[in-house]
């Protein structure tokens, strides 16, 4: 028997590589040749929509119908050549559930992620087959997620609606941010955060949840390199030409010594950048406190705020950018919280805060009051209550402005004053700004527990919100008025649950991020939903995802989480 020789894979950009998608559609042999026709037609149309909308992947998709086992295998192989780790079936007649679609499946990693989206038609009919494959799928455990949509009944090239579309690309988006982020890696600077058990570096339950690989990189490397000035100095002098032009005065340097640690802080910025690319780093963290800048038995450095909200901005010296998730003081799951909120909404800029301070209805009234500040019911301060998301760094320099603002607006509404000598007495400088009202999305954070193994997201719908000048001055002066503030509300969380559930001291908030989205995405890595909020529903239709079958055959949703373990 002659012997085989090993070929040797060639080597692709490890930046160009995205992630595959696979669109197939089962069928019956006994049916006839319009409706096979139709059902290859589907395919092609589901795919080139995906294709359209997301094209942040690839999308693959199978000119041959599953009838039965051969097709299946033959299906199987080609996505598998074709490095397909995503399966959207969109069946339009009626099969046979084991012979074709679990026949495939069976040969991808049970944690696939895998859709069935179908039109809700009568004549052959393929939601019929739908409801049998996902009861099936249920029963032995397998997570699938089910949208039955609309296409015409009748006739060769039906569309699917707009809204089935939305649906299912929502769906395509959060198993893109599944698979995507396996076998990426983040990068921490430091070691574990400041004594916060919230903020550990959690690397074995997080490689076997997410896939997600924690580098860890001493603060000695850091501050060598900064001693050996291994940066571009004339990339540090465009980087500072470019914030003086920006800030101006609003940029606080008094003495020579003032302006020389800020360009420290700039300098640290251009060698985590590149040391964070030399590993394909897609986030990062430093700790700072107290290590860096604070211990007064060495010598305490220049603060990191700046460079850490320059990494969660969408933009640099250099123009636009993707923002590089960044957690101050080293806080891990504060950075995977950023991290998969901005994988989620393509490259959104996320708010790392402080839970600083809730200021409950009554409370924000009464300060008011002290400055006789008229208000009403409309608002929201007033009558909801918000809390002041406050803290040193980290705070993307976006959310000075609205979502779309052009870097000139957001830099308007940016100052970098002195750092607190208290905390900070390595000094350099702060970066401080208030959040305008209006933004939306989703605020949260990941929380762990070694009771069950399990990570959990604790949620809710948010918004920025504002309020007169005079009492935005006593709230930021309440707490850190030289760090950036973000008052936020949540949507159904009360004050006082706020208060009294927030899983650590920091919490995030991205723009563009709904609720269905969000839940595709914990249903695919099997985080657990904190959205227990008194005055939430348990499900929202036209916000939340259809639950999956498989919850509600084992007790709810995290019940099912739990049993599965992935």
């Amino acid at each position: 028997m002659k012997s085989g020789k090993a070929k040797a894979v060639e080597q692709a950009g490890s930046n160009s590589e995205k992630s595959v998608l696979g669109v197939f559609a089962t069928c019956d042999p006994r049916i006839d040749a319009d409706s096979r026709k139709r059902a290859a037609n589907i395919v092609r149309m589901v795919a080139d929509k995906i294709a359209e909308r997301v094209p942040e992947i690839d999308v693959v998709y199978s000119k041959i119908l599953v009838d039965g086992e051969i097709q299946a295998d033959i299906v199987a192989k080609s996505f598998q050549k074709s490095g397909v780790k995503m399966l959207v079936l969109v069946p339009d007649t009626w099969a046979f559930p084991q012979l074709s679609a679990m026949s495939l499946l069976q040969q991808f990693p049970p944690d696939t992620p895998f859709n069935i989206t179908c039109g809700n038609s009568g004549p052959k009919p393929g939601v019929v087959f739908a409801h049998a494959l996902n009861g099936a799928l249920a029963q032995f455990g397998r997570l699938a997620h089910l949208n039955v949509g609309t296409w015409a009944d009748t006739g060769l090239d039906p569309e699917m609606t707009k809204q089935t579309e939305d649906d299912l690309v929502e769906w395509v988006w959060a198993a893109k941010t599944a698979v995507s982020l396996r076998g990426k890696r983040i990068v921490v600077f430091g070691h574990d955060s400041m004594g916060m058990e919230t903020a550990l570096a959690h690397v074995i339950p997080t490689r076997n949840k997410y896939g997600v690989e924690i580098t860890r990189l001493d603060m000695k490397l850091l501050a060598d390199m900064l001693c050996k000035k291994a940066y571009s100095e004339k990339e540090l002098k465009k980087l500072r030409g470019w914030i003086d032009q920006h800030l101006g005065k609003r940029l606080e340097t008094p003495t020579e010594a003032d302006s020389f640690r800020f360009n420290q802080s700039l300098a640290m910025y251009l060698i985590l950048r590149d040391l964070i690319k030399d590993v394909n780093g897609v986030g990062g963290g430093f700790m700072s406190q107290l290590e860096w800048g604070s211990d007064t038995r060495g010598i305490p450095l220049p603060v990191a705020d700046a460079m850490e909200s320059l990494f969660n901005s969408s933009f640099d010296h250099n123009g636009p950018k993707k923002p590089l998730p960044f957690g101050t003081e080293a806080d891990v799951q504060g950075i995977l919280s950023m991290l998969f909120m901005s994988e989620l909404t393509g490259g959104n800029p996320p708010l790392f805060m402080d839970f600083r301070k809730v200021w409950e209805p009554w409370e924000a009234r009464k300060a008011a009051d002290s400055l006789g500040i008229k208000y009403s019911e409309k608002d929201k301060w007033a009558s909801k209550g918000f809390v002041d998301g406050d803290n040193s760094g980290s705070a993307s320099l976006d959310w000075a402005a609205k979502p779309g603002a052009s870097v000139e607006e957001i830099m308007k509404g940016i100052s970098m004053p002195l750092a607190d000598k208290d905390y900070f007495p390595g000094m350099g400088n702060s970066v401080t700004f208030v959040s305008p009202a209006g933004i939306e999305g989703v605020a949260g954070r990941l929380a762990y527990s070694s009771l069950s193994g399990a990570f959990t997201l604790m949620w809710d719908e948010a918004e920025t919100i504002s309020m007169p000048h005079k009492l935005s001055e006593k709230v930021r002066h309440t707490s850190s008025w030289a760090w950036p503030h973000s008052y936020v509300c949540p949507k159904y969380a009360s004050m006082y649950e706020y208060k009294h559930y927030a899983p650590a001291n920091h919490f995030h908030m991205i723009w563009g991020l709904t609720p269905a989205r969000l839940q595709f995405w914990m249903d695919l890595t099997g985080t657990l939903s904190g959205n227990i909020w008194s005055a939430r529903p348990s499900f929202v239709q036209g916000t939340d995802r259809p639950i999956p079958l498989l919850y509600l055959l084992n007790g709810g949703e995290n019940s099912a989480k739990l049993m599965r373990k992935s």
